[in-house]
C-alpha cells in the first residue's frame, strides 16, 4: 500500500514538521533580516518561497511611495543617454550614479513601474526590465555592467551585483551580499555570497550562505521536465517517515545560516541544509534533509559508482 501523502498547505502551523519550519534554518535573533516577516508570517519554508512575489510586490510599492520625496524623478527617460522603451520611472537619491545600457518599461499606456536607486549606489551598463514590477537598489550598492534585472526585485545596501548576474524577478537580496549567477524567485539573506556562475531558483538562503564556482540548484526534477507544464505533479518530500506534497512541482534548496556548497555541486529539488552544513566539491546532493553541523563529502571510489539503468519514455 502506497504511503499517505499529506498536503503541506492543508496543515496548521503547529502540525508542520520542525524540519520544514523557518526557525530550524534561520536565527533572526542573532542575525536580523529586514524581510524576515516573510518567513515569520508563513507556516513553512516552502510557503515562504510561494509568497515571495506577493511580499516583494507590496514592499516595493509601499517603500517607493514612502521614499519618493527623497529622490529625483525621471519619467520615461534616464538622466543620461540610454536605450529606452515603454513606460517607466527612475527615482534617484543623492549621490546615486545611474547610467544603464537599456530600460525596458511597460508596453501598456496605463501601467508604469519604477526603479529606485539609493544614496551613493552605482548602476552602470545594466539592462533594466520594468515590464512586470518595481526594482529597489539599496544605498552604496554596486551593479556592474552586463547585469540584467527584471522586477520585482529588492536589493539591499552595500551589495555587489557582479557582471553577468541575471536577476529574473521575485528576488529579495539582503545587505552586504555578493551576486553573480542567475537567480529567480529566491530570498538571499544578509552577507549571502553567490559570487560565481551558478543558478539558484525557488530557494531560501540564510545568513552568510555560500555557493562555490559552478555550483547549482535543480528546481525541477529531470523527468518532470519531460512533462507538459500543466500536467506536472507537485514535489513530494519525505520527512520523519511521512510524505508531504508541497503543492508545486518546483523547489530548489533551503540553506540554513552559514551553510556552504562547494564548487561544481548540484542539489536535487527539495534539498534542505540546516545551519553549518558544508558540502565538498563535485557532490550531487540528493533530495532530503542534512545537518546541522555536518560535512557532506563526495567519495565515489570509496563508497560507490554511477549506476546505469534503462529508461522507458512515457506513452
Amino acid at each position: 500500500m502506497a504511503d499517505e501523502v499529506i498536503k503541506l498547505q492543508d496543515l496548521n502551523k503547529e502540525d508542520v514538521p520542525a524540519d520544514l519550519r523557518a526557525e530550524t534554518y534561520f536565527d533572526f535573533d542573532a542575525h536580523r533580516f529586514e524581510h524576515q516577516v516573510l518567513l515569520e508570517q508563513t507556516d513553512s519554508v516552502y510557503a515562504a518561497i510561494l509568497g515571495i512575489d506577493e511580499y516583494a510586490t507590496k514592499w516595493l510599492a509601499d517603500t517607493i511611495a514612502k521614499k519618493r520625496s527623497a529622490a529625483r524623478a525621471f519619467n520615461n527617460k534616464a538622466p543620461k543617454p540610454a536605450h529606452t522603451i515603454g513606460n517607466f520611472e527612475v527615482l534617484l537619491e543623492d549621490g546615486a550614479v545611474f547610467e544603464p545600457a537599456r530600460i525596458i518599461g511597460s508596453p501598456k499606456a496605463d501601467v508604469s513601474y519604477s526603479i529606485y536607486v539609493g544614496k551613493d549606489a552605482r548602476v552602470i551598463g545594466t539592462d533594466i526590465y520594468l515590464e512586470k514590477g518595481n526594482i529597489y537598489i539599496g544605498a552604496e550598492t554596486t551593479v556592474e555592467p552586463g547585469v540584467g534585472i527584471k522586477g520585482p526585485v529588492i536589493v539591499g545596501g552595500k551589495t555587489e551585483i557582479r557582471q553577468g548576474a541575471y536577476l529574473r524577478g521575485d528576488c529579495i537580496i539582503g545587505n552586504g551580499c555578493t551576486i553573480r549567477g542567475e537567480i529567480k524567485n529566491c530570498v538571499l539573506m544578509d552577507k549571502a555570497n553567490f559570487p560565481h556562475p551558478s543558478y539558484l531558483g525557488d530557494s531560501l538562503c540564510g545568513y552568510m550562505t555560500h555557493f562555490g564556482n559552478q555550483a547549482t540548484t535543480a528546481n525541477l526534477g529531470i523527468f518532470a521536465g519531460l512533462v507538459e507544464t500543466h500536467k506536472r505533479k507537485p514535489l513530494v518530500i519525505r520527512c520523519n517517515g511521512r510524505a508531504y506534497d508541497i503543492g508545486n512541482p518546483k523547489m530548489g534548496i533551503c540553506m540554513g545560516d552559514f551553510s556552504q556548497v562547494g564548487c561544481s555541486c548540484v542539489s536535487d529539488p527539495g534539498t534542505f541544509l540546516k545551519p553549518y552544513t558544508i558540502t565538498y566539491s563535485l557532490a550531487r546532493i540528493s533530495k532530503g534533509f542534512y545537518g546541522p553541523n555536518e560535512i557532506l563529502k563526495n567519495k565515489p571510489l570509496e563508497h560507490g559508482i554511477i549506476e546505469r539503468s534503462p529508461y522507458r519514455p512515457p506513452p
